[in-house]
């Protein structure tokens, strides 16, 4: 399992049209894409904001797309056992967001980080 990866995504705006607290249009391609992670063995956190019937309600919708997870808004528990806990961070190895920046962009353009509509952070 070590080279398995952990994959955290995001609900609104990642996997869903972002329609909070409404459930969103699906986005194919990203559902395909952490489906077939999961079909090559990959562990799936699903990683939101979302709670109480509002998380209700997005598991359903990516029940509906076949898509489910090893956890919710919580560690895996291979690593909960491993680390004894389950603190607040989930761990993975790689976090798909629509409000994520490229680290490595950010850090070999040296530029400031810019979202349309935004000011630029400096």
């Amino acid at each position: 399992m070590k080279d398995k990866k952990i994959i955290a995504v995001d609900f609104d705006g990642t996997l869903f049209k972002d329609a909070y607290p409404a459930i969103g249009e699906p986005i194919p391609a990203v559902i395909n894409y952490v489906k077939q992670m999961k079909a090559e063995g990959h562990k799936l956190i699903l990683w939101t904001c979302r709670c109480d019937a509002y998380l209700i309600a997005a598991l359903k919708a990516c029940q509906v797309v076949g898509l489910t997870f090893d956890a919710v808004n919580a560690n895996v528990a291979s690593n909960i056992a491993q680390y004894g806990n389950d603190c607040r961070k989930v761990f993975a190895d790689i976090y798909i967001d629509d409000k994520s920046a490229d680290l490595s962009k950010i850090l070999n353009a040296n530029k400031p980080i810019e979202k349309k509509g935004a000011n630029p952070v400096k």
